[in-house]
């Protein structure tokens, strides 16, 4: 990780209109879980339906989307990525840092809010609470990756990657049976489970197939990205 890359990536994403995205998407999942506590929905089964339907499907790619290629792509179409290129920091170095940056956005607005919400519907009751923050968690560093080398390798990343995070993520990933198995948020919602004891917590994707596969995709989408990033130019890079 490289310190100077990680601050101007912080400072560059942080006070762009990303950021109000990235609060008011963990703040939606706050505020609902407060309504239904409210409402008298404040139990075991309110609280996965809410972590489920919502927080791993929906926030959670959506903030992918926006912390993996805000923290590279406005550098890519504005221009200011050659000047960041044109310093001695290997390239692989430079995607590796803005990966860093984008897990650790995603740990701040996508696992620490799933927590708390989980945590006011439910309490510590089953483990549900941690369980689906630590789903979150890994399947955030997941779409990290993703969208980073998305972002590297078009630059459509962020309609493509609205497309992939509602249509495939929120809706197939959630209604086709054979499709979970290769969805993002079902390997998180299996290590939910694994750390859960609610019988409200279901898991459509076995344990040995999830984290080898969460593992692969973080992987091969960073060393991708470094590998695009190598060859990268200005003109006609799509």
């Amino acid at each position: 990780m490289n310190p100077v890359v990680a601050g101007i990536t912080y400072r560059a994403l942080l006070g762009r209109r990303r950021i109000i995205l990235l609060l008011l998407l963990p703040l939606a999942l706050i505020g609902l879980a407060v309504l239904f506590r409210v409402l008298g929905g404040g139990d075991q089964g309110a609280a996965v339906q809410l972590m489920q339907k919502f927080a791993i499907s929906t926030v959670l790619p959506l903030l992918g989307l926006i912390a993996g290629t805000g923290v590279i792509a406005p550098e890519i179409d504005d221009g200011t990525i050659i000047h960041l290129m044109s310093k001695p920091i290997s390239r692989p170095v430079i995607i590796q840092t803005k990966f860093l940056v984008a897990a650790s956005l995603m740990a701040l607005f996508g696992a620490v809010p799933t927590y708390v919400a989980a945590w006011i519907l439910a309490g510590n009751e089953d483990g549900i609470a941690p369980g689906f923050a630590l789903g979150a968690l890994v399947a955030g560093i997941a779409y990290a990756a993703v969208f980073l080398l998305l972002g590297v390798v078009t630059r459509h990343a962020v309609t493509i990657g609205i497309i992939y995070a509602l249509v495939w993520e929120s809706a197939v990933g959630n209604f086709i049976e054979g499709a979970r198995k290769f969805s993002i948020q079902q390997w998180g919602q299996t290590i939910a489970k694994q750390i859960s004891d609610s019988a409200f917590v279901q898991a459509d994707v076995a344990l040995s197939f999830a984290v080898p596969a969460l593992i692969v995709v973080t992987v091969v989408g960073v060393f991708w990205a470094g590998r695009r990033l190598r060859v990268f130019s200005l003109t006609g890079d799509e």
